[in-house]
C-alpha cells in the first residue's frame, strides 16, 4: 500500500511539473557540475544535453552562442545535477530551475550500488532521467511567468527595485551594465549574470544590508548603502567600492 501510495505521488508531482516546463523554450545545460572535478567529467553534460533533446526540448550549452529567439533567460530553464549520495548507493537527481534559481522540475532519484564512478554514475543518471521523459514536453507557446526567489531567513532582504548601473568593474559584470540575478543557496546567495556565470557568491551575516562577498580570490563585503549595492574590497590596504547591478 505505501509503495502504491509513493507511486502515485510521484506521478501528480510529474503531471504538475510538466505543466510548468511546458512554458519554457529550451533547456542550457552546464559544462561542469559543482561535484564533479571537471568539465563534461564521465560524459555526464554531454548525456545531459542529448536526454533532453530526446524528450523532447531544445537544449544548448551554457556557453553556446544560442539564437536570437532564445535571448531572454527568464524563458529558459537551466539544468543541474544534484549528488545525494552515501558511502554504498550513488544517488543523483535531475533539477531544472528557472531563472531566479527556483526549482521547477526535479527528477526521482536514480540510484547505483556500483563501485566504480564512471559506471555507478551514468546509472543513476540515467535512472533519473526516466522522470524526466515521463513529462512528455512539449514547448506551449504561453510565456513563462517566472517568480522571484522567496527566502525563508527572516534577516534576509528583499530588495523590490532594480539598481541602476553606473560605475561597473568590468571584471564584475559587462560593460553596458548587466544585471546580476541572486540565487538563493543554503549560506546566503551566489550572483549570475545572464550567461549564466556565477560571479559572486553571497554569505548571510547578522546585519540584513550586509553581506560577506567572494569575487574569485577576492574577499570583500557586499553592503546596501541608499538603495545602491556596492562591493567593498581592499587592495594593497586601499578601499575599493564599487557599485553593482543586482536583482534579488
Amino acid at each position: 500500500m505505501k509503495k502504491l501510495f509513493l507511486f502515485v505521488l510521484i506521478l501528480v508531482i510529474n503531471y504538475s511539473y510538466g505543466q510548468s516546463v511546458n512554458e519554457y523554450k529550451a533547456v542550457i545545460v552546464p559544462l561542469k557540475y559543482d561535484f564533479l572535478k571537471a568539465e563534461n567529467q564521465y560524459r555526464l553534460n554531454t548525456l545531459t544535453k542529448f536526454n533532453f533533446s530526446k524528450a523532447g526540448f531544445v537544449s544548448f550549452y551554457s556557453k553556446e552562442a544560442i539564437p536570437s529567439e532564445y535571448a531572454d533567460r527568464c524563458d529558459l530553464l537551466y539544468a543541474d545535477v544534484v549528488n545525494d549520495s552515501g558511502f554504498l548507493t550513488t544517488r543523483l537527481y535531475i533539477t531544472l530551475k528557472d531563472c531566479y534559481g527556483k526549482i521547477i522540475f526535479q527528477s526521482a532519484a536514480g540510484k547505483s550500488k556500483e563501485k566504480d564512478y564512471k559506471v555507478a554514475y551514468n546509472e543513476a543518471f540515467a535512472e533519473a532521467f526516466e522522470s524526466v521523459y515521463e513529462l512528455q514536453y512539449k514547448y506551449s507557446g504561453v510565456r513563462a511567468k517566472a517568480q522571484p526567489v522567496v527566502i525563508a531567513a527572516a534577516a534576509t532582504p528583499v530588495i523590490k527595485e532594480m539598481v541602476n548601473v553606473t560605475d561597473l568593474n568590468p571584471n564584475l559584470t559587462s560593460k553596458e551594465g548587466t544585471m546580476l540575478y541572486a540565487q538563493a543557496t543554503e549560506t546566503g546567495f551566489q550572483l549570475i549574470d545572464n550567461t549564466p556565470k556565477v560571479v559572486m557568491k553571497l554569505f548571510k551575516t547578522s546585519q540584513a544590508n550586509s553581506f560577506i562577498a567572494m569575487r574569485d580570490t577576492v574577499q570583500g563585503s557586499l553592503i546596501l548603502k541608499d538603495n545602491q549595492w556596492y562591493f567593498e574590497y581592499y587592495q594593497n590596504d586601499k578601499l575599493i567600492s564599487e557599485k553593482v547591478a543586482v536583482k534579488f
